[in-house]
C-alpha cells in the first residue's frame, strides 16, 4: 500500500504550522523589535495551546522549585517571591486569552516584561556566578534552568503579533516589575530582600543573608532588564503606530 497520500497530508499539515495562515498579520517592525524569523513566530502561534501547556507545567515546577524559599519568607511577601513561575503564568494567560478571542493588553504587557526580564536575568546570574551554582546544582538541572529561561525570552517576541502594547498596559507592567525590583533588592516589604536565592546566601533566623557584591550585581541586571523591557514595549508601540500612519498615507 502506498504511503504517498498520507505523507503528503502530513507534509501539508507541518507546512501549515509555519506559513501563518489564519494568524494575525505582523506589522513591519524592525528586526531589533521582532528578531525571530517569521516561520518561528508562525510556529509558536500555531502551537499556542502547546506553548500554554508547557508554560503551565513550568509554572508548577517553578513553585515547587521555590518551596524552600517560601518556607523562609513571610507570607505577605509570597506574591513577590516566585518571579519566573509568575512570568510563565503571565505568558500562558496571554496566549490562552488570545486563542479564546479575549486578548488582554495588560496581561500581554506583563507577559512580555516577565519573559524578557526573567528569561535573561536567570541566565545572567547562572553564568555570572556559575562556580557557585555548579557547586550546589547538578549539571543537568543547571543546563535545564539555563535553556528553559532563554526560551522564555524567545517566546516574549511572539506577543507583538497580537498586542500593540498600549501605554496604559505598559504602565501597569512597569509598576509591577518596578515594585519587584524595589522589594527584591532595595526596600523589602518585610524581612530581607526577596530576590531568588543566589550562591552564598543562607537562610537564617529572621531572614536570608545577602552577600556583596553578588546582591549588587544581580540587582543591576534586574534593573537594566526592567528598563529595556519598558523601552522595547514602548518602541513596539511607536513603530506600530508609524506603520499604521504610513499605510493610511499610502
Amino acid at each position: 500500500m502506498s504511503s504517498g497520500p498520507t505523507s503528503d497530508t502530513l507534509a501539508r499539515r507541518i507546512g501549515a504550522l509555519f506559513d501563518g495562515a489564519g494568524l494575525p498579520a505582523a506589522d513591519p517592525l524592525p528586526r531589533w523589535l521582532a528578531p525571530l524569523p517569521r516561520a518561528v513566530e508562525n510556529l509558536g502561534l500555531s502551537l499556542a495551546w502547546v506553548v500554554v501547556l508547557t508554560n503551565l507545567v513550568g509554572t508548577a515546577f517553578g513553585f515547587w522549585y521555590y518551596r524552600f524559599q517560601f518556607a523562609a519568607e513571610p507570607v505577605v511577601a509570597w506574591p513577590l517571591v516566585p518571579d519566573s513561575p509568575v512570568a510563565t503564568l503571565f505568558i500562558a494567560c496571554s496566549l490562552g486569552l488570545w486563542k479564546l478571542g479575549r486578548s488582554n493588553e495588560v496581561v500581554n504587557a506583563l507577559a512580555f516584561f516577565g519573559c524578557w526580564k526573567l528569561g535573561l536575568w536567570t541566565p545572567f546570574v547562572l553564568l555570572a556566578f556559575a562556580d557557585g551554582f555548579l557547586a550546589t546544582t547538578p549539571l543537568p538541572m543547571y543546563l535545564f534552568l539555563l535553556g528553559s529561561h532563554l526560551m522564555m525570552a524567545v517566546e516574549a517576541f511572539l506577543l507583538h503579533r497580537y498586542s500593540d502594547f498600549p501605554v496604559g498596559a505598559v504602565a501597569v507592567a512597569v509598576a509591577w516589575y518596578g515594585l519587584n525590583d524595589v522589594v527584591d533588592y532595595f526596600v523589602p516589604v518585610v524581612g530581607t530582600p526577596h530576590h531568588t536565592l543566589l550562591p552564598g546566601q543562607r537562610i537564617v533566623e529572621g531572614g536570608i543573608t545577602h552577600l556583596a557584591p553578588i546582591h549588587e550585581v544581580a540587582a543591576a541586571g534586574a534593573v537594566v532588564l526592567t528598563l529595556t523591557a519598558t523601552f522595547l514595549t514602548l518602541a513596539t508601540r511607536v513603530k506600530t503606530l508609524e506603520s499604521w500612519a504610513n499605510a493610511e498615507d499610502g
